[in-house]
Parts: C-alpha cells; sequence; structure tokens
C-alpha cells in the first residue's frame, strides 16, 4: 500500500490532472454545506484540498488531525499568490484519519500569539510551525556541508562529554 505519491508543498500546475495521494495534518477546514475546504500541510509546504460532501462522506477532521486524501489535482479558478501551491488543489475523493488530536495550546503556524514558555512546553509542537522548519533545514544543512568539507580534508569527528553542573532553576540543562 502507497502511503503517498507526493508531497504537499511541490505540486504545481503541471500536476494538473494527477491522480495523487497526499498526507499531512490539517491546518485549517472551512465547512461551507456541501464544499469542505481543509488546508493539509506537511513537510514541505501547504496544498488546498476541496471536497464535495454529497458525493464522499467526510469524517469528522479538525485541526492537526493527520490525514491522507486521494484525489485529482486540478487547477484553481483563482490562485492564492501566498502559496507556492496556490495555483492548484485537491479534488478529494477519498480521506482518511490516520491520527486524532487534541486541540493544541498554540496556534501553528507562521506566527503565533503564544508565549515563549508555552513554546517551550510544547516544543514538539513548535517544531512544526514552517519558519522554525526552516531554521532546522538551515542548520542541518550548514551542519551535513561543514562535515562534509572536514571530511574531504581527513579530519576526524570526535565527540566529548559536555560537563555541567545543575542549577536550581535549571537553565543550564538546556545548554
Amino acid at each position: 500500500m502507497e502511503y503517498r505519491s507526493i508531497y504537499n508543498g511541490t505540486l504545481r500546475v503541471k500536476d494538473v490532472g494527477k491522480h495523487v495521494k497526499v498526507v499531512g495534518w490539517v491546518s485549517k477546514k472551512r465547512n461551507l454545506g456541501s464544499l469542505v475546504f481543509i488546508d493539509l500541510r506537511d513537510k514541505t509546504g501547504i496544498i488546498q484540498v476541496i471536497i464535495a460532501s454529497e458525493e464522499i462522506e467526510v469524517p469528522d477532521i479538525r485541526n492537526e488531525y493527520v490525514i491522507q486524501v486521494e484525489g485529482v489535482v486540478t487547477k484553481k479558478d483563482v490562485a492564492n499568490p501566498l502559496l507556492a501551491t496556490g495555483e492548484v488543489e485537491i479534488k478529494g475523493e477519498k480521506v482518511v484519519v490516520l491520527s486524532r488530536a487534541k486541540t493544541p495550546p498554540l496556534i501553528i503556524a507562521e506566527t503565533t500569539d503564544a508565549l515563549e514558555e508555552v513554546r517551550l512546553k510544547y516544543r514538539y509542537l513548535d517544531l512544526r510551525r514552517p519558519n522554525m522548519q526552516k531554521h532546522m533545514r538551515t542548520r542541518a544543512a550548514i551542519t551535513k556541508a561543514t562535515r562534509e568539507y572536514l571530511d574531504n580534508l581527513d579530519f576526524l569527528e570526535i565527540e566529548t562529554p559536555i560537563l555541567t553542573k545543575s542549577t536550581p532553576g535549571g537553565a543550564r540543562d538546556f545548554l
């Protein structure tokens, strides 16, 4: 069984007419009665899914549920210039809920109004935000390039333990 056929953020006009299977977190859901719009987010970006609820059964879906959608890529009548995938959408033919989620304590979007304390407590959720993922990818690319460069010069990477004294506030524990 194929889990996904393409990543959400890679869909473009050249993909119109293709039957695809995508997976991701529900970023936003809008129910307009006979039509349900879902913004589906994965590590590459967001794609809009449109489902005609009179044609297929739409399961109960909320933000941060992980779902799998099968459907056909179609060209939007009005493009969204704010999204890389803004010219296309998926006309959903089948929706499967892979994982349910409680309402998150912070908004998982480019910007959030959550306090730093909440963001640190729920770091695993904060790291889903697009700008945080961009920072992680940049750091990983820099680290990889540095290691490859030094490896080509026959350097040997050795890890040494870092000894620190724990403090009552726990600040050093994050080092």
